[in-house]
C-alpha cells in the first residue's frame, strides 16, 4: 500500500515478506537456494490421514507447526504415536485462532539444537552481505531471553563457509534490505527454519560486534544507494550480548504490567540502554512485555559477561516484576560461562530454579 501510493517503503519487496511469512512456502523456495531445511512434510497437512502418512518419513519426536505461525508461536511438540491426534487437533485449533489460518504441517523435532541466525543485507544494485551469526538459543516457548554475537560454538570457518551460502541465496532471491535466515544447529548441521524480513529485536549486538549502523543502512538502501560495506572489508570486533528486559513474573513467565515506580539504567564504556520506559511509566497489558534491551560489548565473551552481570547488578526497575533476576541467575551457571546450552536449556534450568 505504502508503495502504490507513491511512497518509498523502508524494507523488503513485499513479495519476499508475504513468501517468507507464509513458512511453507518458505521452505520450499529456500529449498531451491540451496540451502538445508528441517525434514516433514512437503506442504500442508490435509487430513488426518495424510498426517499419518507423513509421520512414516518425519519420524518421531515431530513437531506440528502452524502456516502462518511466527515469533515463537504455533509449535506443538508429539514425542510418540498415541498423542498424535489429539495433538494435530488441537494444534489446527489453536493456528486458526492465533492466526486466522488453520493450516499446520510438520517438520523433524531435534533434540539438542542452538538456535543460530545470520544477518543479511541487501541493496538495489545486487549486492548483499552477511554480518555474522547471532545465538539465540536461550530461549522459553520459543521465545528469545539472551541473545550472543557471535555465537560460542561457531568458529570462523564455519561462519565464513555457511555465511557465504546465505549471501548466494539471498543474491538469487534478490532481496533488499534487512533480513535474518534462522536456522538450528545440531551436530554440525544447519537447518533453515524461517526468515524475518526485518530488523530484530537482537540486531544492537550484531551492530556492536561490526560497528554497521543497521537502521542507518537500510534507509541508505532503500533510498537506492549501495550497501556502504563490503564483505572482504567486514571485521567482527570483540562479543556482544543482549538481555531482553521484559515486565513478567520470572516464577511464573506471565507478563507483569502496571506502573514503573523507579526506572535506572547501567551505563559506563560499552553498555548500551535501548528502552522508552522512565520512572512513573505504566506498562500497558496490551502489548508484548519487552520493556528494555541491556546489551553490552567488550573484548572478548569472558569480559562480556563479566560486563553484563555487572549491568544487570546496576539496572533498577521498581514497582513491576521483571526478568532481571532470571537473566542474572543464568549468567551465574557454569553452562553459560562455558557456552554449553540449547534451545531447551532454559525450560531445564527454570525446573530447579529457586527465584534467586
Amino acid at each position: 500500500m505504502v508503495i502504490e501510493h507513491g511512497f518509498t517503503f523502508i524494507g523488503p519487496d513485499p513479495r519476499h515478506i508475504r513468501m517468507m511469512g507464509d513458512k511453507i512456502q518458505a521452505k520450499t523456495t529456500v529449498k531451491t537456494l540451496d540451502l538445508p531445511a528441517v525434514p516433514g512434510s512437503d506442504g500442508p497437512i490435509a487430513s488426518e490421514a495424510e498426517a499419518i502418512e507423513a509421520v512414516k518419513s518425519v519420524g518421531y519426536p515431530l513437531l506440528i507447526k502452524a502456516v502462518a505461525g511466527g515469533g515463537g508461536r504455533g509449535m506443538t511438540i508429539v514425542r510418540q504415536e498415541s498423542d498424535f491426534r489429539e495433538a494435530l487437533r488441537m494444534a489446527r485449533h489453536e493456528a486458526g485462532n492465533a492466526f486466522g489460518d488453520d493450516r499446520v504441517y510438520m517438520e523433524r523435532f531435534l533434540d539438542h539444537p542452538r538456535h543460530i541466525e545470520f544477518q543479511v543485507m541487501g541493496d538495489m544494485h545486487g549486492n548483499v552481505v552477511h554480518l555474522g551469526e547471532r545465538d539465540c538459543s536461550l530461549q522459553r516457548r520459543h521465545q528469545k531471553l539472551v541473545e550472543e554475537a557471535g555465537s560460542p560454538v561457531i568458529d570462523v570457518a564455519t561462519r565464513e563457509k555457511m555465511g557465504t551460502r546465505v549471501v548466494e541465496a539471498m543474491k538469487k532471491l534478490g532481496y533488499l534490505g534487512a533480513g535474518t535466515i534462522e536456522f538450528l544447529y545440531q551436530d554440525g548441521e544447519f537447518f533453515f527454519i524461517e526468515m524475518n524480513t526485518r530488523i530484530q529485536v537482537e540486531h544492537p549486538v550484531t551492530e556492536l560486534v561490526t560497528g554497521i549502523d543497521l537502521i542507518r543502512e537500510q534507509i541508505r538502501v532503500a533510498a537506492g544507494q549501495e550497501l556502504s560495506l563490503r564483505q572482504d572489508r567486514l571485521r567482527f570486533r570483540g562479543h556482544a550480548i543482549e538481555c531482553r528486559i521484559n515486565a513478567e513474573d520470572v516464577r511464573t513467565l506471565m507478563p507483569a504490567p502496571g506502573k514503573v515506580t523507579t526506572f535506572h539504567p547501567p551505563g559506563g564504556p560499552g553498555v548500551r540502554v535501548d528502552s522508552a520506559i522512565y520512572s512513573g511509566y505504566t506498562v500497558p497489558p496490551h502489548y508484548d512485555s519487552l520493556i528494555a534491551k541491556l546489551i553490552v560489548h567488550d573484548l572478548d565473551r569472558e569480559r562480556c559477561l563479566a560486563r553484563l552481570q555487572r549491568s544487570l547488578g546496576e539496572f533498577v526497575i521498581d514497582g513491576i516484576p521483571s526478568s532481571i533476576p532470571l537473566q542474572s541467575a543464568i549468567l551465574r551457571t557454569g553452562d553459560m560461562r562455558e557456552g554449553r546450552y540449547d534451545t531447551g536449556w532454559l525450560g531445564r534450568f527454570l525446573e530447579s530454579w529457586d527465584g534467586n
